[in-house]
């Protein structure tokens, strides 16, 4: 025979079980650290990309004044790489990124180069040259 504080028991855990896997992700998803590239307002034509994350790949292209970024590793491993390649005005640059939590930023200059003046926000320590 079931009653109706059986009922309300089983309904109660799921809630809690379905809250706690809730907040398992949204923690995980938060500690992630992250990278955003920032395209100069005063560019001219669009940006193509390639965002390569230990071999996930995320092509894309943005327009002046616009910016994307993608996700690294919660707890990279040796092999971790994420590189990231762009295209602007037929000029391909390249660079490697070391993600630090929260947040990398990258900020490219009008012309399409790496923004490395002191004042851009351009995250230069986790950043190298592409081999």
């Amino acid at each position: 025979m079931s009653t109706n504080a059986d009922k309300r028991c089983r309904f109660y855990l799921k809630r809690r079980l379905l809250t706690l896997l809730l907040l398992i992700y949204l923690v995980w998803y938060v500690a992630v650290p992250r990278v955003k590239v920032y395209f100069s307002d005063e560019g001219s034509g669009k940006l193509e990309f390639v965002l390569n994350t230990q071999n996930d790949i995320f092509r894309g292209g943005i327009f002046p004044g616009e910016s994307t970024g993608g996700p690294g590793h919660l707890f990279p491993d040796d092999n971790f790489f994420m590189r990231l390649d762009w295209t602007v005005s037929n000029k391909s640059h390249c660079i490697m990124i070391n993600p630090n939590w929260p947040t990398t930023n990258i900020y490219i200059a009008a012309d399409g180069t790496l923004d490395k003046s002191s004042s851009s926000g351009t995250d230069l320590e986790q950043l190298d040259k592409c081999p």
